[in-house]
């Protein structure tokens, strides 16, 4: 994590110490905590840096899990943002997992037509056409 902080301190040190203060001052699994670490995930996502957005954002996804529920539309979230992690390098099994999971708001709420856009897209990376068409219509 080291070489990340330099790398990140350069360029969003706000971003690295916010994280860092909340995790010392209100502990690793507080919500703003959980907040922090998933902009900091952002960050990285926005950089191409998968690997360390992965990392922060499966941190996030489980402690979500644990202490809100999986059904809890914070955990939601992150379960979409590590599934357009996966789906941005390509790995289409992991992400559609996660995006077929993630549509438990309701069909009408913005994040399930999110998720279903997101699903319709890894739908037609892997050729599977009328899957992709049954979402989009």
């Amino acid at each position: 994590m080291e070489t990340s902080k330099t790398k990140l301190g350069a360029d969003h040190p706000d971003t690295l110490t916010m994280m860092e203060t909340r995790k010392t001052k209100l502990g690793a699994d507080h919500p703003d905590t959980l907040t922090s670490m998933a902009n900091l995930a952002s960050t990285f996502w926005n950089q191409g840096r998968w690997e360390e957005a992965e990392k922060l954002e499966v941190q996030v996804m489980e402690t979500r899990k644990t202490k809100l529920g999986a059904d809890h539309p914070d955990t939601l979230t992150s379960m979409a943002n590590l599934a357009s992690t996966f789906w941005n390098q390509g790995r289409w099994e992991e992400a559609e997992k996660l995006f077929t999971s993630k549509t438990k708001l309701g069909a009408d709420h913005p994040n399930t037509l999110t998720s279903m856009a997101n699903l319709a897209s890894t739908y037609r990376n892997q050729g599977r056409w009328e899957e992709a068409e049954k979402l989009e219509v």
